[in-house]
């Protein structure tokens, strides 16, 4: 079957309407009250390369359900935040899960550019869980 949208069309259309931070704004705001850190990569590739201190792992695949409400999953921390800033290893995911974010109707949501890729290219700090 032929793709008629690639998964490039897609992350551009997603970076056109979500707001865009770079690690540098994000390790700026990172203890902010109010803002969460949102890690939305893979467990492995939390556990093999390490993550933005304090931030907090919520699978893709988990997000939509661990952010409403109404479903059974539903994380708490993650409607304390006033801001969450995603992330994930290329930037690639996390601006499709602000896009979908966004189209659930919160506000307040951002990503950060590059991904974990960017922001150890950079040299901010790395933790470990």
């Amino acid at each position: 079957m032929p793709v008629t949208l690639s998964v490039h069309d897609l992350v551009a259309r997603a970076q056109q309407r979500v707001t865009t931070l770079s690690p540098d704004d994000v390790a700026g705001r990172r203890h902010d009250e109010g803002v969460l850190i949102v890690d939305v990569r893979d467990v492995r590739e939390r556990k093999r390369d390490g993550c933005i201190p304090d931030s907090l792992h919520v699978p893709r695949g988990m997000l939509e359900f661990w952010i409403d409400p109404e479903s059974p999953y539903h994380k708490p921390e993650l409607a304390q935040a006033q801001t969450l800033i995603l992330y994930c290893n290329k930037g690639w995911r996390s601006a499709l899960a602000a896009a979908t974010l966004q189209d659930m109707g919160l506000e307040g949501v951002a990503h950060m550019e590059g991904g974990f890729d960017r922001w150890t290219e950079e040299q901010h700090e790395v933790g470990r869980d």
